[in-house]
């Protein structure tokens, strides 16, 4: 939880987001994914002075447990002071512990948003997907609750005035920006109206510019004048045996002819390979997206 202290902006961790997202569509069961189609709402986790806090911590904590289809767990909330944000006890269920950090006895609001990642850490525990680092697990926790729906709290979360900053998890604003808009392309639903933040929402628009990115690379027949134009002097170089050098790495040609190309999904980030022999269209094998190309 940084609070006060300087918020990291860009993309340091794209590469495991997308792996995230990657391993989202791969450990979930078959239509899993579409259960997740609508978000937390604002009126699941509206939490203000005229509430008991325990009680209204849990009611939150037992609408994010159904928001992640745990209908048998049961979450344990307790407060304490500590550096982080909040913490949970994985165990064997059914009932997991959870401190909260005392501040936000004082900052309700943002209950809500301790609880995506807390619960999102249960759901990923049960689901059998944890990733032995640390630091990449915390960033496939944060994408998690933001690719299902409910993470776009801890956007919202994200707030800086004169005096203080405050940010809960591990991405950047626009990281948190950037999954958000990739769940808004799968599932048309935009969350922009819901964000209280002034921060939040400048932060979604770069994270879903560099979203929309993805869908405008080549081969894909989206991409712009001067992205086609490299790639058909890449395929120029690859034809004759050269090394290809491509732009983050967004495309590879193989060889020996016949040339295949090997790209990202836009939406799911799976490596797609197809024969570079102009307008073709492409399903990928995972997320079922179909796109249309030109090699």
């Amino acid at each position: 939880m940084a609070n006060g202290s300087t918020v990291e902006h860009g993309y340091p961790h794209l590469g495991t987001v997308r792996a995230a997202i990657t391993a989202l569509h791969r450990h979930l069961p078959p239509g899993a994914l579409h259960a997740f189609a609508t978000s937390v709402t604002p009126l699941d986790v509206a939490f203000d002075d005229s509430e008991d806090l325990l009680p209204g911590a849990q009611r939150v904590a037992r609408d994010m447990v159904h928001h992640y289809g745990l209908p048998d767990a049961r979450l344990v909330i307790a407060f304490r002071a500590m550096d982080r944000a909040a913490t949970v006890e994985l165990g064997d269920g059914p009932v997991y512990s959870v401190e909260l950090n005392d501040r936000f006895r004082r900052h309700r609001r943002d209950i809500g948003a301790a609880l995506a990642h807390e619960v999102a850490h249960v759901y990923l525990h049960r689901l059998g997907l944890v990733l032995p680092d640390t630091a990449e697990n915390e960033v496939l926790v944060d994408t998690t609750a933001a690719y299902l729906g409910a993470g776009w709290l801890l956007l919202d979360a994200y707030r800086v005035d004169g005096v203080s900053s405050q940010k809960l998890g591990y991405l950047t604003p626009e990281e948190y920006g950037y999954v958000l808009a990739k769940r808004a392309l799968l599932f048309g639903e935009d969350p922009s109206p819901w964000f209280t933040s002034p921060q939040a929402y400048p932060a979604y628009l770069r994270g879903a510019a560099r979203a929309r990115h993805d869908r405008r690379q080549p081969p894909l027949v989206g991409a712009g004048w001067a992205a086609r134009r490299r790639y058909a002097a890449d395929r120029r170089r690859a034809g004759t045996g050269r090394a290809v050098p491509s732009p983050d790495d967004a495309y590879r040609f193989e060889g020996p002819p016949p040339l295949r190309v090997t790209f990202a999904c836009p939406t799911c980030h799976q490596r797609l390979r197809v024969p570079v022999r102009g307008r073709v269209r492409a399903r990928c094998g995972l997320c079922r997206t179909v796109l249309e190309c030109d090699t």
